[in-house]
This record gives structure tokens, C-alpha cells and sequence, in this order.
């Protein structure tokens, strides 16, 4: 396994303390489709919008709640060789469902989709890896934060990118489209020709496949591909702000929302994401990085 090119200090840089919790009014499988459909046509409906959704009641009743969360995104999200769905994301996930006293059916979500999906009543809750914007938040409603995260930068070591300046006309950046590198990167680097897929999987064949000179994302991904596959570098390990990952449910379904916001406290009692940490990402980054990452109770560490 290739040691990554980065320095711990570097990497603590990037995912230092984010905005306040009170400021976070703020990430797959094969889905049961039609669990889903019926699902949907019960929803209820925001006050002066077409979003829909279920109500905390509603998914009790039905007996099932619809999560979704990415299939290809290891290790927080993805399918195993016996098609099981595993990663950060998933185990917290199957915590709800157990809390919840309900089954979980995982939707296998993108990027770019994960909006739509709650607001078409796709699904209940986004847990896939999804990053707290403020943009973001005039379309969907976010619950408490459970990670730190920022945006890296990896490319080959052939050609390691370090810095976004100077940046060669000709050269292309590998982004997926719906993720905060891809809006990071249009208002910042307008510069930078963006070459954009529609998943983590599309994206890192790309990379492999040489299509562009490096992929900007989140950094704990990038980190943890250069971990997984030899010869390539996180040359920008830190890039823009530092931000929290959170669930999310459809905007104006107060009673899910306030039921996560709940659990995710209740949870801090037990360090459930530390556990979640331990059992799903300490092979991936270590266990020097647990305390930076994980975030317990919602509370963001200054």
C-alpha cells in the first residue's frame, strides 16, 4: 500500500472546526422501487412548495424508511462482494432503522441527485456523505452535523498538482457534478476546464484513465483513494473552507428532522460515531485522525 504524500498537520488543516451547530440549519443500492413509489404517493406536502415527504408518523406506520446513500463511495457508502450495503454512512444509517423500530430500504443515490430524491419523496433521508452548504439549505432542511470534511485535490505522481494557480488552458480537472468541488471550482477557478461525471465510480476510472490531470473532492475520499491505489498523490489536501457533513430530509418535515436531531444527540452518550469510525474508517485513515473526523452529539469542536 502506498503511503500518502501528506503531512497529519496538513491534513488536520482542512478539516478544523466549521460554522457553529446553530448555523447548520444545513451527504446507494439498489432500491425497492415500488416500496418506494407507495411510499411516495402518501407523502405529505410543504406549505407553498411541490416537495414531498413522509412524516415521522407516516414511516412508523408504513414500517419502512427510505435512506439514501451511495453505493460507490468506499468506505462511507457502497456495496460489498455479497451485495450488501456497507460504510460510515450505512452503519449510522441501520442505527436509525433500529431506533426508528422500522426496516431500512438504502436507495442507491449520486451526487447530483441527492436533492431530487428528497424532494420528489425518492427518499426519507440523504446520509450520503452530504456536505452542509448554505445553498444547499434553501432546498433541503439538514439535521445536526456527525463529520469534518473539506475539499482535496489528487492527481498521479507523475504529475502531482499542488496548487490551483497558474493553471494550464489545456489541462482538465475531474470533478462529479452536484458535489461542492464542482461549485467550489466554477466560482473560484472559472479557469479551470471542469470534465464531469455523474458518479465516484465514472470519476475514478477517469483519473485511472488519465482523462484529466487531477480530481478535486472531498478530501477524505481523495485521501482515502490515494490510500487504497498506489501512485497517486493528494498534492492539495486542504482546499477552500472547512465544512461538516450532515443528514438531510425534505424541506418542512419538522418531525423527522427534529426526531435525527434527537437521536444524533442521544447518540453522543454511547460515541456512537467513534464506534461507527472504528467499525467502518480506521483501516482507511488511521486511528490518529478518529477525533478530527468524527463528530459527536452535533457539536462542532472549536
Amino acid at each position: 500500500m502506498k503511503t500518502n504524500k501528506i503531512t497529519r498537520r496538513s491534513f488536520l488543516l482542512g478539516l478544523g472546526a466549521a460554522a457553529a451547530a446553530s448555523a447548520l440549519t444545513a451527504c446507494g443500492g439498489s432500491s425497492s422501487s415500488t416500496a418506494a413509489s407507495a411510499s411516495s404517493s402518501a407523502a405529505g406536502s410543504a406549505a407553498g412548495s411541490d416537495t414531498v415527504y413522509r412524516t415521522l408518523d407516516e414511516i412508523k406506520a408504513d414500517g419502512t424508511v427510505n435512506i439514501g446513500v451511495f453505493s460507490d463511495k468506499n468506505p462511507f457508502g457502497y456495496v460489498d462482494e455479497n451485495g450488501e450495503y456497507q460504510g460510515y454512512d450505512v452503519y449510522f444509517a441501520n442505527r436509525l432503522g433500529e431506533d426508528l423500530g422500522v426496516e431500512v430500504n438504502f436507495v442507491s443515490t449520486e451526487a447530483a441527485n441527492r436533492i431530487e430524491y428528497l424532494q420528489t419523496g425518492k427518499v426519507d433521508i440523504i446520509l450520503a456523505n452530504f456536505t452542509v452548504t448554505p445553498e444547499r439549505a434553501e432546498e433541503v432542511d439538514f439535521a445536526l452535523p456527525y463529520m469534518n470534511v473539506a475539499l482535496g485535490v489528487i492527481s498521479p505522481d507523475s504529475n502531482v498538482i499542488t496548487s490551483l494557480d497558474d493553471w494550464k488552458a489545456d489541462d482538465q480537472m475531474i470533478v462529479i457534478s452536484g458535489t461542492t468541488a464542482e461549485t467550489y471550482l466554477v466560482k473560484n477557478y472559472p479557469n479551470i476546464p471542469l470534465q464531469k461525471y455523474d458518479s465516484y465510480a465514472t470519476a475514478k476510472n477517469a483519473l485511472e484513465n488519465g482523462n484529466g490531470v487531477a480530481w478535486a473532492n472531498d478530501n477524505t475520499e481523495v485521501i482515502a483513494f490515494a490510500k487504497q491505489n498506489p501512485g497517486y498523490t493528494v498534492g492539495i489536501p486542504s482546499l477552500g473552507s472547512a465544512d461538516t457533513i450532515a443528514p438531510a430530509v425534505s424541506k418542512g418535515n419538522a418531525t423527522l428532522l427534529d426526531w435525527i436531531n434527537e437521536e444524533i444527540t442521544a447518540l453522543a452518550d454511547e460515541q456512537f460515531f467513534h464506534k461507527d469510525y472504528e467499525e467502518t474508517l480506521v483501516d482507511t485513515y488511521g486511528a490518529d485522525y478518529e477525533d478530527e473526523l468524527v463528530v459527536e452529539g452535533g457539536v462542532v469542536n472549536a
